[in-house]
């Protein structure tokens, strides 16, 4: 049977430098390894991995050079060019923050705003995102069995529930059942799907697509497993944004937290942590806690358990369940700890916008992390390292990528990876 494979990108805003990497090695160097160039059947996407997942559905099968195009993009950002921020506009924020309740007049009105608040003007964003990925050629890609599926998830504002975009070459997408938080839609992807995908709550305008409102996908499913298992996958590579620290670290950092509890950047940063990355691991156990109950029961009872206990599933849910094996890949530093030293580094020229250098002048930097800017750092500065960060962390598991993409089994699983990449136990599907 052919092995479905997907890849599954999450948000984190100027993080994605890190995604960049990664994707790099695997569209230019391991082919050299393989023999061939790595195929994904399911692209999925959400926040900044939502622009990464047009970007490699639209450029499938263009060749390894993509890798170091989508890089050499990160590498040529300077943030006062892509979120610029006025004098003027700056002095304007507490009369917009006070002034928020006259959006809902705005709303009722007979032309609703295309954009619902945010504190950065993102229209240099746009159009980079606009210009940077060939948006005709993820339709013809997929009609022509390059990609299969892409997914692009955003959260409806109205209802807080995550909306999955799916664009496939059948249409009609089935109602994913038993999840009323997640939904499922049939959608030609557009840019304003991956700009609502990822627009970060506050910070960047949500999008209105139709009569709807979007915001940042990461609010409800920031690493889209979920629609990488329902699309069919076998084998899922999921690319991480946060690093895990050992327990020593942990404890070695706690004297350094506690001195920057009163600092409104340092908390805001551990805030957006919480809400756009901390789900990757859940959603991992949660994945191989099912495929474990699958293996153990077809231990106890036989062979043919997957296939009762699936004639059941079929009966009462309308979808099977199988075993999916991954590939984690997450940052071997702490991205928030290199955007601190990046801005405590005087000998660093970072172009920063008006906002940064007020905020860094008037709460400073009272420890070597900064959550908040690693979010907000679209400057080469800081993207550069990512990049070469990505880069080395996927080369580092060259031989977990060669098997993930051979058509042999999964044969390590129950190994634990490094702190940079991880090679779980199975996955289960569902």
């Amino acid at each position: 049977m052919k092995v479905k494979r997907a890849v599954v990108l999450s948000g984190g805003g100027a993080r994605g430098a890190y995604e960049a990497g990664v994707l790099r090695y695997v569209l230019e160097e391991l082919p050299r390894r393989l023999g061939r160039a790595p195929h994904f059947d399911v692209i999925c996407g959400t926040s900044v991995g939502a622009l990464h997942a047009c970007f490699l559905a639209a450029t499938a099968g263009q060749g390894p050079h993509v890798g170091s195009r989508l890089a050499d993009l990160w590498r040529s950002f300077k943030i006062g060019e892509v979120l610029p921020v006025s004098a003027r506009e700056l002095l304007r924020w507490p009369r917009r923050l006070v002034g928020l309740a006259r959006v809902g007049s705005e709303l009722r009105s007979d032309q609703p705003p295309d954009r619902l608040y945010g504190l950065f003007n993102t229209e240099a964003l746009e159009r980079i995102v606009l210009r940077s990925i060939p948006w005709s050629e993820i339709r013809r890609n997929i009609v022509a069995g390059r990609v299969e599926a892409l997914s692009v998830t955003a959260t409806q504002i109205s209802t807080g529930r995550a909306f999955v975009f799916i664009e496939n070459r059948d249409g009609p997408v089935e109602a994913w059942p038993r999840d009323r938080s997640v939904v499922a839609q049939a959608a030609r992807i557009l840019p304003l799907h991956a700009l609502a995908s990822a627009a970060i709550p506050m910070l960047f305008p949500a999008v209105r697509i139709g009569s709807s409102y979007y915001a940042d996908g990461g609010l409800r499913l920031n690493t889209p497993i979920l629609p990488a298992m329902r699309l069919g996958a076998d084998r899922v590579l999921v690319i991480g944004l946060q690093y895990r620290p050992t327990p020593e670290e942990e404890e070695a950092r706690i004297p350094q937290i506690v001195e920057a509890y009163g600092n409104p950047l340092f908390l805001f940063g551990k805030v957006l942590n919480a809400i756009l990355l901390d789900h990757v691991s859940a959603d991992l156990r949660r994945m191989q806690l099912v495929n474990e109950i699958l293996t153990d029961g077809r231990e106890l009872y036989g062979p043919d358990f997957l296939d009762r206990i699936n004639a059941l599933s079929m009966r009462k849910r309308g979808h099977r369940l199988r075993l999916i094996d991954d590939l984690l890949i997450r940052p071997s530093e702490d991205l928030g700890m290199m955007a601190g030293r990046l801005i405590n580094d005087g000998r660093v020229d970072v172009r920063l916008s008006p906002f940064l250098r007020l905020f860094l002048r008037s709460f400073g930097t009272s420890t070597s992390e900064s959550d908040l800017l690693s979010y907000l750092l679209f400057d080469a500065a800081y993207a550069a390292p990512l990049v070469e960060l990505g880069f080395n962390d996927a080369r580092a598991q060259e031989e977990r990528f060669l098997r993930f993409f051979s058509d042999e089994p999964m044969r390590d699983r129950g190994e634990g990876g490094a702190r940079c990449a991880e090679t779980s136990s199975r996955g289960s599907g569902g």
